[in-house]
């Protein structure tokens, strides 16, 4: 938007996000979701194509019984951020938290997102015990050399400011350097007029709906056929 001597709009460049979304998904979940769908897809495809008797109808009932939760949890699942919002894609629900809503965020055994008194779990970013301990025998390495930068990785209390944007840290698994950065970013952004409002969560119903109607027509198909 400019106005008319072309210039930009100060009223809209000062609504407008600092810098576009930071994604975050899991790699090794996206790779395995495609390859089950594909798979899976050929079989399905092979069964009611070739089949006989009710078993083209029994495999198309399971296409939206397998591969819409399949496609749920490997492909969906995504973490956004901006200067306004912390936004949490999980495989049935979505999680829209502004900045100061956002409590904090932890990463034990799975990442949490703490907003508004409530916890919700963190699909996208799955917590590798054993990146994790690799991670630790990388900073005790560093440490040993005198790398400064090993002392802040002992708790996920110390910040990414030493790290530069971008730049991966192999001192730390990858989920807790995800959850310092959204921990850094939440305390840069809370105080912003932006970045305030209610959390809200939105079911994914476009995939729930589909899965329990396959579902329902996959046991008739059993049953009646």
């Amino acid at each position: 938007m400019t106005e008319s001597d072309g210039k930009p709009d100060p009223g809209r460049a000062a609504s407008e996000p600092q810098y576009a979304d930071r994604v975050y998904r899991s790699v090794p979940g996206v790779i395995s979701g495609v390859m089950l769908l594909a798979v899976a897809g050929w079989l399905i495809i092979d069964a009611a194509l070739n089949g006989t008797g009710r078993t083209p109808w029994i495999a198309l009932a399971c296409a939206p019984v397998f591969c819409l939760p399949v496609a749920a949890y490997t492909l969906r699942p995504a973490v956004l951020a901006d200067d306004r919002r912390l936004l949490v894609r999980n495989p049935f629900r979505t999680v829209h938290a502004p900045w100061a809503t956002v409590e904090g965020l932890r990463s034990g055994y799975s990442v949490e997102l703490f907003a508004e008194g409530k916890k919700y779990q963190v699909w996208a970013v799955p917590v590798s015990l054993r990146a994790r301990k690799r991670a630790g025998r990388a900073a005790a390495r560093a440490a040993a050399g005198g790398d400064p930068r090993a002392s802040r990785t002992a708790s996920l209390g110390s910040s990414l400011r030493g790290t530069k944007p971008g730049e991966s840290d192999p001192t730390k698994a990858w989920s807790d350097q995800v959850v310092l950065t959204l921990q850094e970013l939440a305390e840069r952004n809370a105080g912003k007029p932006e970045a305030a409002g209610p959390v809200t969560v939105r079911w994914c119903w476009w995939i729930i709906a589909p899965t329990l109607v396959g579902l329902i027509t996959l046991i008739t198909f059993v049953v009646v056929l």
